[in-house]
């Protein structure tokens, strides 16, 4: 089984790619190495005979159609993204033009590939869109979306991903395309670059740095362990139903004050300080459009296809922890000389 993967030196996708390479499929990982981009993340895997590395950028036609002429993939698992929504606030130009652009040519590099293929090749190609649940926009105290819910993005990020979902099945529509899309729940786990809740969390709290939440930290959101979604991931990949979308959950919700107190709560046990870690908590002015809930009905991706999420919030936490604690190399660069920690996605107010 030869399966390109885009975006994977990032969070997810590297998650993803380990867990391939594991199983012995042949895959072939193309990434821009944009600042969340990490080679790092690939470590463990580096040497793997059945996995090779491609930079590129999938908004490069040329490069991408020649990534597909020569490896010759089976299957396209399409994670490549610009994804924190603080950043597409002051900067969504890299949200439209990544997402939207580069996952056009995607399809378009995947639709000339299709074609070329025999009948029995036509029959294994399979096409998976990964998208996000914020796509859905904002729940209310109770409920939960399902494939069926309306689209309504809030930010930047999320309509440039509501946009990109847009295209796939429109290109399974039109152009018969076997193309199939994922929306999941807010991941966390190891390898999650430091601008995200939980490793800024983790690490400012190590450095003793301000806590920041936003609001009153009310707003919940589902958590997904990384490597249950990677396992979600190839499962819709592999017998996914075309122009179907599945939505990946951990079943998990959590106010973002009690995420926060709870890695408080493991620091104080795996790296006591003389206070306790909660001291540190610093609530702030809440971001712009700021959605209050997510929570995913996972349902159809359970009853169809079987997946189960494997981790609780409270052992996925745990894990995702103490694999920040034991692993200082991989973070230490990026938070001394990517990003420290600041805040981001803090509009100018005009006056």
């Amino acid at each position: 089984m030869r399966i390109l993967v885009t975006g994977g030196a990032g969070f997810i996708g590297s998650a993803v790619v380990r867990h391939l390479v594991g199983l012995g499929a042949e895959v072939l990982t193309v990434d821009k190495l944009t600042y969340a981009g990490n080679l790092e993340s690939l470590r463990t895997i580096e040497n793997a005979p059945n996995h090779r590395f491609l930079k590129a950028d999938i908004c490069d036609r040329g490069a991408i159609a020649e990534a597909f002429a020569s490896f010759r993939p089976e299957r396209v698992y399409h994670l490549a993204a610009e994804s924190h929504v603080d950043r597409s606030i002051t900067g969504a130009a890299d949200f439209v033009n990544t997402n939207v652009f580069g996952t056009f040519t995607m399809l378009e590099a995947a639709r000339a590939h299709y074609a070329g293929l025999s009948a029995e090749e036509k029959a294994a190609f399979r096409f998976l869109h990964v998208s996000t649940d914020e796509v859905y926009g904002s729940l209310g105290p109770d409920g939960l979306f399902t494939e069926t819910t309306p689209y309504d993005p809030s930010s930047p990020y999320s309509a440039s991903k509501a946009a990109s979902d847009h295209l796939a099945v429109a290109w399974h529509r039109t152009y018969g395309l076997p193309v199939v899309i994922s929306n999941c729940s807010n991941n966390y786990g190891p390898y999650h670059f430091p601008e995200k809740l939980i490793p800024l969390i983790i690490l400012n709290a190590l450095h003793g740095k301000p806590l920041p939440v936003y609001g009153d930290g009310s707003n919940i959101r589902d958590w997904l362990y990384v490597e249950d979604h990677a396992k979600a991931i190839h499962l819709i990949g592999s017998k996914g139903r075309f122009g179907e979308k599945y939505n990946v959950g951990g079943r998990n919700e959590r106010k973002n004050i009690d995420v926060v107190r709870r890695v408080c709560a493991i620091l104080d046990d795996a790296a006591p300080k003389a206070e306790k870690h909660e001291s540190l908590i610093r609530f702030v002015t809440d971001r712009p459009g700021h959605d209050h809930r997510y929570a995913i009905d996972a349902t159809k991706l359970e009853s169809e296809l079987g997946w189960r999420a494997e981790e609780t919030f409270e052992t996925g936490i745990d894990k995702t922890v103490r694999w920040y604690l034991a692993n200082e190399w991989w973070w230490r660069p990026l938070r001394d000389k990517v990003y420290a920690g600041e805040r981001l996605g803090v509009l100018n107010q005009a006056g």
